[in-house]
């Protein structure tokens, strides 16, 4: 028996809740990883590792959040919570292998490559799993096809994103990365969503094991929270992950110093010339000269 499968039983509240959730995530890890790649080696790690933990946890709460507004009509869908979160470490995992990638080998074209693949590779494993964790009387189907292109649309758009952010300075690029990361989770789920059919069982059963979505819902809101105590937190100590850094800025012919503005470079004032010289007369003439 085919089941009747609804993917926004709330309208448009949870894929707007769910992209801003994923847009923000990407936006505090996208930043991180920029940050990076501009900064010495003993805060690398621990750069790219905040950055890994936000883009894991924002996509995963997307997921979760636009899942809420799943059902199917003819049984009730409940979520195993071990792998509802095993998804979870996945996603860090995995996101965290590209962009540490990215973070040690720079905007090399291999390294974006090969670090957007990884992280992709991540949003797409994420979320088959987590539609693995679903438990209802009944069987969930695949359309082999619709996968395969919400692999390549979560692959395409967080290279795209992995590039932006490490390629193009200012606040401007760093706001396009994050929406850009925000498709790759949003565009992949929905995607994959529409690949989903179900297959009821005819005869009825026990009420199949795990939490339902309502259960689900409390640690989808500490989610948020946790976003932005760590958004507000990163920002107080380097507003730079915001504002982006300062350009490089040119001051006298030949001087290309990082970070120093050119009118700081003062041409020699009058009354500090070298010692023997006058103050409007060329050198000093010994005593008996004119």
């Amino acid at each position: 028996m085919q089941g009747t499968v609804d993917g926004f039983s709330y309208g448009l509240v949870t894929p707007v809740a769910g992209y801003v959730m994923a847009c923000l995530g990407g936006a505090l890890g996208l930043r991180c990883t920029t940050r990076s790649v501009r900064t010495g080696r003993s805060f690398k790690p621990g750069w790219l590792a905040l950055g890994a933990a936000s883009i894991g946890s924002g996509i995963w709460t997307m997921h979760f959040i636009a899942m809420m507004g799943f059902s199917v009509a003819e049984t009730q869908v409940n979520y195993d919570r071990p792998t509802t979160f095993a998804s979870l470490a996945v996603a860090i995992v995995m996101t965290g292998i590209g962009i540490f990638i990215v973070g040690y080998r720079g905007a090399t074209r291999m390294a974006l490559v090969t670090g957007g693949t990884i992280t992709g590779l991540g949003v797409a494993t994420m979320h088959y799993l987590g539609m693995a964790a679903m438990r209802l009387d009944g069987r969930v189907e695949y359309n082999t096809l619709i996968v395969a292109l919400s692999v390549v649309i979560a692959v395409v758009a967080a290279t795209t994103a992995l590039w932006a952010a490490v390629s193009i300075h200012g606040f401007p690029a760093s706001l396009g990365a994050s929406l850009v990361m925000g498709v790759a989770a949003s565009g992949m789920h929905y995607t994959g969503m529409a690949a989903v059919s179900v297959h009821l069982h005819t005869a009825p059963g026990p009420a199949p094991p795990g939490d339902s979505a309502a259960a689900l819902l409390a640690p989808m809101l500490i989610g948020p929270a946790v976003f932005l105590l760590l958004a507000g937190v990163v920002v107080m100590f380097d507003p730079l992950l915001v504002t982006g850094e300062p350009e490089r800025r040119t001051g006298v012919a030949g001087d290309s110093r990082p970070g120093v503005p050119a009118a700081s470079r003062q041409p020699r004032q009058r009354g500090r010339e070298p010692a023997g010289w006058a103050v409007g007369r060329g050198p000093r003439q010994g005593r008996g000269g004119r």
